[in-house]
C-alpha cells in the first residue's frame, strides 16, 4: 500500500499553461530529433564539406559532449533565469544555432555551431521534466509526464525516417533548417503562455567557475574516452588517460560541490533513496533505449543493405506501439504502485531486447515486428513510473537540479551502452569469423547453409583446408554471418543489463509526492 499523500498546493493548470508546456515539449522534441536526423546523413555532410572521414563523427560528438555538460547545469540556470526564461533563451539559441549550421561553409564553423546547439538543447530536456512537477498538480502529472516521455522517446524512433527522407528529397542543410519554424513558435509561445516567475538575477555572481571547469573537463573526457574506446581499445594509452582524467576531475568536482552551501549542481539529492534508485533506472533505460535505436540501423544497413528511409520505416513499429500503449500507462500509473509498474516495464523491455538476440541474416521487417511491439509497449512503463519514483517525493526547490541529474543519467547510460555495444560487436566479430571458417573446414553443413553456400556445392568440395581463392570469395559471406552473431551478442548483453535493473526496484519506497510550493 502507498503511504498517504500530503495536500497538494499546486493549483490547477490553466489552458495557457498546458499550451505553454506543449510548446516546451515541441522544443525538446526538436533537440532530440536533431541528433537522430543528422546521424542518418553524416556521409552526405562529410562529402559536401570535404571533411576527412576519420573526423566525420565529431559532427555528432561535439553536440553530445556539449549536451551532457549542459544537462546537470539546468538547476542552477533555472534558479538564475526562472524556468520560463531558461526555456525561452535555450530554445532561441538552439534555433539560431540550427540556422547557422545550415549556413555553415566549412567543418570548423559547423562544429562550433554544433557545440552551441548542444549547450542550448541540453537544458531543454530536464527543463521539460522539471515543469511536469512545478506546473501541474499531482493528479495531472501523469498526463504531463506521458506527453513529455512520448516526445522524448518518439524522436529517436522517427528520426531515421525523417532524416532519410530529407536527405533523399532535399539537401543536408534542411536537416537543420527544419528546426527554425518550430523553434520560433516554441520560443514565442512559451514566453507568452508559461507562468511568469522571477529568477535570482544576482545568482551568476556566485557561479563556481572551478566546479564548472571540473565538470566540463570530467564529462567531456568521459564522452571522448567512451567514443574512442571501441576503436582504439579500452587499454590504449589515450583511452586510459581520458578515463583517468575524467575520474579525477569528477571526483574533485564532487568533493568541491559537497562542501558548498549553494553548489552549482546539488548532488545531495542523491541521498534520497528513491531519487538514487530512479536515477539508476534512468541509466539502465539509456543503455536499452539508445542501444536498441543504434543496433537496429546497424543490422538493417550492414546485414540487410537497407537505406536510411527504409530503416526508418521499419523502426516506426516501436513508435506506433508506444503511442498505442501510452494511455494504458497513464491510467495504470494513477492506480498502481510505481515500483510494480517499473518492474513490469523493465521486465517487458528486457524481453523485447532478448527477442532480438535471435536474428539471422534473413531477418527483416516481419520478424522484427514482435520485438519492436514488446519494446514499444514497455517504454512508457520504463519512463513514467521511474520519473515518479525519482522526482515525486521532492520539494519544488530541489526538482530542477534533480531533473538535470535524472536526465544526465539516461544520457550517460546511452553513451556507455553504445561504447559497450561497439566493443562487443567489433571485438567479437573476428572470433566469430574464425570459428565459422573452422566449422566450414570441418564440413559443418549447418554452418555452410547459414553462410549461404549451396549444399550441393559444399558437399562436392575437395577435402582439406579451403584454398585462397575460395576463401577470398567466401570472406564477405563469412563476415556477414559473423556480424549477425556479434550483433546478437550485443542485444543479449543489453537485455541482461536491463534485467539487472530489476534488482534495485524492491528497495524503493512508495512514490508519494512531497509538499511543493507553487511554481
Amino acid at each position: 500500500m502507498s503511504e498517504p499523500s500530503p495536500p497538494d498546493p499546486t493549483p490547477e493548470a490553466t489552458l495557457a499553461t498546458w499550451c505553454g508546456f506543449a510548446l516546451m515539449g515541441l522544443g525538446m522534441f526538436m533537440a532530440i530529433l536533431d541528433v537522430q536526423v543528422v546521424a542518418t546523413s553524416l556521409p552526405t555532410i562529410q562529402q559536401a564539406l570535404a571533411v576527412p572521414a576519420e573526423q566525420m563523427s565529431w559532427i555528432q560528438t561535439a553536440y553530445l559532449i556539449a549536451e551532457v555538460i549542459a544537462i546537470p547545469l539546468t538547476g542552477f540556470l533555472t534558479r538564475w533565469l526562472s524556468m520560463r526564461w531558461l526555456f525561452v533563451v535555450g530554445v532561441s539559441l538552439f534555433t539560431l544555432a540550427s540556422a547557422g549550421c545550415a549556413a555553415s561553409a566549412d567543418f570548423t564553423q559547423l562544429i562550433a555551431l554544433r557545440v552551441v546547439q548542444g549547450l542550448s538543447g541540453g537544458v531543454l530536456i530536464p527543463a521539460v521534466f522539471s515543469a511536469v512537477f512545478l506546473l501541474f498538480p499531482m493528479r495531472r502529472q501523469a498526463i504531463a509526464t506521458t506527453l513529455a516521455g512520448m516526445l522524448a522517446v518518439l524522436a529517436p524512433t522517427v528520426g531515421p525516417i525523417v532524416g532519410g527522407w530529407i536527405t533523399e528529397t532535399y539537401s543536408w542543410r534542411w536537416l537543420f533548417l527544419i528546426n527554425v519554424a518550430p523553434g520560433v513558435l516554441a520560443a514565442a509561445g512559451a514566453a507568452l503562455l508559461l507562468p511568469r516567475g522571477s529568477g535570482q538575477r544576482g545568482l551568476w555572481r556566485t557561479l563556481d567557475l572551478v566546479a564548472l571547469g571540473l565538470l566540463t573537463i570530467g564529462l567531456a573526457a568521459l564522452e571522448i574516452g567512451l567514443k574512442e574506446a571501441p576503436g582504439r581499445g579500452w587499454s590504449s594509452p589515450l583511452v586510459l588517460g581520458l578515463l583517468a582524467l575524467s575520474a579525477a576531475s569528477l571526483a574533485a568536482f564532487v568533493r568541491r560541490v559537497l562542501g558548498r552551501e549553494a553548489p552549482i549542481v546539488d548532488l545531495r539529492t542523491l541521498r534520497d533513496r528513491n531519487f538514487a534508485i530512479g536515477s539508476l533506472l534512468s541509466f539502465s533505460l539509456g543503455i536499452g533505449l539508445f542501444g536498441s535505436v543504434y543496433l537496429m540501423p546497424v543490422f538493417l544497413a550492414f546485414v540487410r543493405g537497407h537505406q536510411a528511409l527504409r530503416i526508418g520505416e521499419i523502426m516506426l513499429v516501436t513508435g506506433a506501439a508506444q503511442l498505442v500503449t501510452a494511455p494504458l500507462a497513464v491510467a495504470l500509473e494513477r492506480r498502481v504502485d510505481a515500483r510494480l509498474l517499473s518492474g513490469f516495464g523493465f521486465l517487458l523491455f528486457g524481453v523485447g531486447l532478448a527477442l532480438s538476440a535471435r536474428q539471422t541474416g534473413d531477418t527483416d521487417f516481419h520478424a522484427m515486428i514482435v520485438p519492436q511491439i514488446v519494446r514499444g509497449a514497455a517504454i512508457m512503463f520504463c519512463l513514467l513510473p521511474p520519473t515518479r519514483l525519482a522526482l515525486g517525493r521532492l520539494e519544488a526547490a530541489r526538482i530542477p537540479d534533480a531533473s538535470g541529474l535524472f536526465n544526465l543519467m539516461r544520457n550517460l547510460g546511452g553513451a556507455i551502452g553504445l561504447a559497450l555495444i561497439d566493443t562487443v560487436i567489433y571485438g567479437r566479430l573476428p572470433h566469430h569469423a574464425a570459428a565459422i571458417v573452422a566449422r566450414l573446414q570441418a564440413g559443418d553443413r549447418v554452418t555452410a547453409q547459414a553462410v549461404g553456400i549451396p549444399l550441393a556445392l559444399f558437399d562436392a568440395r575437395p577435402p582439406g583446408p579451403i584454398d585462397p581463392g575460395t576463401a577470398a570469395m567466401l570472406e564477405p559471406m563469412v563476415r556477414k554471418l559473423a556480424l549477425v552473431q556479434s550483433i546478437n551478442e550485443a542485444w543479449a548483453v543489453v537485455a541482461v543489463l536491463t534485467f539487472a535493473a530489476l534488482l534495485v526496484v524492491p528497495f524503493a519506497r512508495p512514490a508519494a509526492p512531497a509538499a511543493k510550493a507553487t511554481a
